[in-house]
């Protein structure tokens, strides 16, 4: 099988998650730079094979798309033309940062880790690849 690979995508650095090749289990891969994000995307799925890639979709309490997905939509035109064979999904990405900050707390990080906007990241990409995989199950 191959993986699945999640993006919090921000204006500043994106959080990436991916699955295991079994697809079973998500866990965080890395933060990068918004800017450097393609050339890693296409260095990573040249060493490991993808299958789909999935993208955090922003949006409000009222469902409308918040601000940040006039970003998102251009860099996903691009991933898709980058990467014609694997497909991009969007999935919900409301609370993803509340949920975060919450896994860092329960988890023990000190307050000097939990302000690590990096790996706040890291892990709300996580939390999007773990619901869209818990949404196929059902």
């Amino acid at each position: 099988m191959s993986r699945i690979l999640a993006i919090d995508y921000g204006r500043k650095r994106t959080g990436l998650a991916v699955t295991d090749p079994m697809q079973i289990i998500a866990s965080g891969l890395t933060t990068v730079p918004t800017h450097e994000l393609a050339d890693f995307i296409k260095n990573y799925v040249g060493k490991e094979k993808v299958e789909r890639i999935i993208i955090g979709h922003p949006r409000q309490m009222n469902y409308e798309d918040s601000e940040n997905m006039k970003n998102i939509i251009p860099f996903v035109n691009r991933l898709k033309k980058m990467l014609p064979d694997i497909p991009v999904e969007f999935v919900d990405e409301r609370f993803t940062s509340v949920l975060a900050h919450q896994a860092m707390l329960a988890g023990g990080l000190k307050k000097k880790d939990r302000q690590n906007k990096a790996l706040v990241d890291e892990i709300s990409a996580t939390i999007i690849l773990q619901s869209y995989l818990e949404s196929r199950k059902y």
